[in-house]
């Protein structure tokens, strides 16, 4: 199974750095455990071009920080139609998959990891709850990547 961690946001805006920093912890994580099948990636924003990224993945999870009301992080499945009611970002997981299709005829199955966070000011540091949900995400998906397939069996609400 090939599998695609993609992290994206901007460190420099304190929280909006949750995607990124996930993705930096989970690999080396991954790394220590010798585990196989895993890509990392990670940027400030998607771009068009990740259509290609994920075109001969099994699973793509995209991790952003998230400003919505949600619980400490949360997982929606992404679909070609998905939109996000906020992003600062150039183009959206949903975007990225329906280009993946129209391009490429590949619908890898597709997650969006919504981290909380709770500010955004220019400034290079999580905020101590932003850390701890963090945490809290990175010890639910040490457990799932050890067996990436039941992330595809899971039944995941669209977000």
């Amino acid at each position: 199974m090939k599998v695609l961690l993609y992290g994206y946001g901007n460190p420099g805006r304190q929280d909006d750095g949750l995607g990124n920093e996930f993705i930096n912890r989970m690999q080396e994580w991954v790394n220590k455990e010798s585990l196989e099948g895993f890509e990392f990636d990670s940027n400030y924003q998607l771009n068009i071009e990740d259509a290609h990224a994920i075109s001969d993945k099994d699973l793509v999870i995209f991790v952003d920080a998230s400003i919505e009301d949600i619980p400490d992080f949360c997982i929606s499945k992404v679909t070609e139609s998905s939109k996000m009611s906020f992003t600062t970002h150039s183009a959206s997981p949903g975007y990225v998959l329906d280009l993946c299709k129209k391009l490429y005829d590949k619908s890898p199955v597709t997650l969006l990891l919504h981290i909380k966070g709770y500010e955004w000011n220019f400034k290079e540091e999580l905020t101590k709850k932003a850390e701890d949900n963090l945490e809290k995400a990175i010890d639910y998906f040490k457990e799932k990547l050890r067996n990436p397939i039941s992330l595809i069996q899971f039944e995941i609400p669209e977000f």
